[in-house]
């Protein structure tokens, strides 16, 4: 079963332009694992050199951020759609 999964306009560059990927997976974390197997690029923007999901990097099933349910053990199906958002830091403060 394939989740779509929506790439954030930064990422793009790391799918081909894509701004969704489809993946299976059971869980969210499957899906990201399949995802960054096809894209490898991409796993260094998501991932820290010790394998856990950067602490910039917010995931979101349907309209539910992932640190509230199960984390990368959240159960997908199919219907579900996941999103990766980038925390945007910088700017000038007044």
């Amino acid at each position: 079963m394939a989740t779509q999964i929506l790439i954030p306009t930064p990422l793009r560059v790391y799918t081909n332009n894509q701004d969704t990927v489809e993946a299976e997976g059971s869980t969210v974390g499957e899906l990201l694992a399949n995802m960054t197997n096809e894209y490898t690029e991409l796993r260094k923007h998501l991932y820290s050199e010790e394998g856990t999901l950067r602490s910039f990097v917010n995931i979101y099933l349907n309209d539910d951020d992932i640190r509230y349910l199960e984390k990368e053990k959240t159960p997908v199906t199919s219907e579900d759609t996941i999103s990766i958002v980038p925390s945007v830091a910088g700017g000038r403060s007044l």
